[in-house]
């Protein structure tokens, strides 16, 4: 289920990519396929960072002169184990808003971003989420849950103020909102409710097949609830 839009991120061969608390993967292998590029995953959790390089073992790459790369590390957000101007494209996905000093990783990020570089961010769109708060605290009141809910321009102007420059936006996941509402109103942690059931399976369906359905019914929910807000941003030449 990917988020970032590699085209819009505007990944090339060459280039040297970083997936800010990959997770397990989703972005690091997106990213390793859709150019000859080196591609960096880190995360805070090593179980994560073992699933994404499962990830490759389940799909591996081909091609036997393949110039792609990847690498793998555990690390934290607030103080990257990179050295200054070392990507070329960012991907954090999903990340700042478990993050209490999440300005600081911003500010690690634009460290390690090089000049002319660019910076994808996702995190969950404020109504969608303001929602799932209201219906449930367990969605969120948990270590390493959600700890804030961003409104657009607080995340723009934290990432402005680095001196990056915004130039893109859009929503992702229309379809997700409500079966996180659905789930966070039964109960986010019950597993034997029908209907929430149901709805996961039409999820797993649209991710796995794609279909026509889903596809448009995504397009037409994405501007209205979609669950993801996604900002891109620039970073000025030297």
């Amino acid at each position: 289920m990917q988020t970032i839009d590699l085209n819009v991120l505007g990944l090339r061969d060459g280039q040297r990519a970083l997936d800010l608390g990959c997770g397990a993967g989703r972005h690091v292998h997106a990213m390793y396929y859709h150019a000859e590029c080196h591609v960096v995953g880190i995360d805070l959790g090593f179980e994560d960072v073992k699933r994404t390089r499962e990830g490759f073992g389940t799909c591996p790459d081909m091609d036997p002169e393949t110039r792609r790369s990847f690498s793998l590390s555990v690390g934290n957000a607030l103080s990257l184990p990179f050295p200054d101007a070392s990507f070329d494209k960012i991907i954090c996905s999903e990340v700042l808003e478990h993050i209490p000093d999440y300005k600081q990783a911003v500010a690690e990020i634009d460290r390690i971003l090089k000049p002319g570089g660019t910076l994808a961010i996702s995190v969950p769109r404020f109504f969608p989420e303001w929602v799932c708060w209201k219906f449930s605290d367990d969605y969120h009141n948990e270590p390493g849950g959600h700890v804030r809910i961003f409104q657009e321009s607080e995340l723009k102007g934290a990432v402005e103020s680095r001196g990056l420059a915004f130039f893109h936006r859009h929503f992702a996941h229309g379809l997700h909102s409500p079966y996180w509402w659905l789930k966070c109103a039964v109960g986010v942690k019950r597993e034997d409710v029908k209907l929430v059931n149901l709805y996961k399976r039409f999820l797993e369906w649209d991710i796995l097949e794609g279909p026509w359905l889903t596809r448009t019914l995504e397009k037409l929910a994405r501007p209205l609830m979609g669950k993801s807000l996604v900002l891109y941003f620039t970073k000025g030449a030297a």
